[in-house]
């Protein structure tokens, strides 16, 4: 337990989530037909740094979207939170978004929930130096499983801040699940404000994962080298290229590494070859339409209170309550 200056409480629960068998979880993807790494390799902290700069780039429109939805409809979030609320954020990103929420409901307390813990906690540290009185407990756990809350928490409501259309990242099915999970983390009358980025035209869309400077180029091979640094792999960056693009039907974006030469991967004892033209599927990053995020919520144990949009409706801001 700890206090600053801030004068609110500072305590860090590390709830010590099992490391993954890195080299098993690779191998196994690799041996697909359709091979595949996890995303959550994308984020090193150089992927993590080159994210950052993709958020800034013009092509790139979900995170300046979103900043502006929260922006213009704060006041209405702050009339459907409950004051005291405690605030849980899933996923340790730069903070941007997360002061705009936290100066607009005033929580009794935050916590931010990530399995990062370098990250989490320098984040963590950094709002509770700005926001004076505010107590901090920072909980290094997978948020897609039920865990463990502070001792601190009293039984009081609960909200859960999902930005970045980070639920995207899921199989639908899988979302729903985790909604699921996250109805009983805020129980009744609990909510929780989730940003989704929206079905629209491939025109729009595709861009914003091709930018003209390479950005998320770089930013997809660098889960190679992340690789390669973690379990010793060989991949060599040039024998692959990044593609992007976007199933209209399906609503989803799909993200691959496209091998451009024959040739051979080792990670330790084991081998895989890989063909011209096979690829590497990397990220899926599926948009939603207001009537499926309804579906998909209710399904889970929500009601979809509040729906907020920019005016070209490219992203969406939903405020869900717990109906049961």
């Amino acid at each position: 337990m700890a206090s600053d200056s801030s004068g609110g409480e500072f305590v860090f629960y590390d709830l010590k989530p099992p490391a993954p068998d890195i080299r098993k979880e690779i191998c196994e993807g690799l041996s697909l037909e359709q091979k595949a790494i996890s995303p959550k390799y994308l984020y090193d902290r150089r992927g993590s740094l080159l994210f950052e700069t993709i958020t800034g780039l013009p092509e790139y429109y979900l995170t300046r979207v979103e900043v502006g939805i929260l922006l213009e409809h704060r006041r209405d979030m702050s009339h459907m939170i409950e004051r005291d609320s405690w605030l849980l954020e899933y996923g340790a990103g730069s903070g941007r978004k997360s002061r705009i929420v936290l100066e607009t409901i005033n929580p009794a307390a935050y916590v931010p929930v990530d399995i990062s813990s370098t990250h989490l906690v320098e984040s963590a540290r950094q709002i509770h130096r700005e926001f004076i009185g505010l107590a901090v407990y920072p909980i290094c756990a997978d948020y897609t499983k039920s865990f463990e809350m502070p001792a601190e928490m009293p039984n009081a409501s609960r909200a859960v801040f999902f930005p970045g259309s980070s639920i995207g990242n899921f199989t639908r099915d899988e979302a729903e699940d985790f909604l699921r999970t996250v109805a009983g983390v805020v129980g009744a009358n609990g909510v929780m404000v989730l940003g989704i980025d929206t079905r629209k035209s491939a025109n729009i869309i595709e861009p914003a994962y091709n930018d003209s400077r390479c950005v998320t180029a770089m930013f997809n091979k660098n889960i190679l080298q992340h690789l390669n640094n973690e379990i010793g792999s060989d991949f060599q960056l040039t024998h692959f290229d990044h593609c992007a693009f976007y199933d209209e039907q399906e609503g989803c974006l799909q993200m691959h590494l496209v091998c451009n030469a024959e040739h051979e991967v080792s990670i330790g004892n084991d081998s895989f070859a890989f063909r011209e033209g096979e690829t590497i599927h990397t990220e899926n990053s599926f948009k939603y339409s207001p009537e499926e995020l309804k579906e998909i919520a209710n399904r889970a144990g929500f009601d979809c209170e509040a729906i907020w949009t920019d005016r070209k409706e490219w992203f969406m801001v939903a405020l869900l309550r717990n109906s049961r």
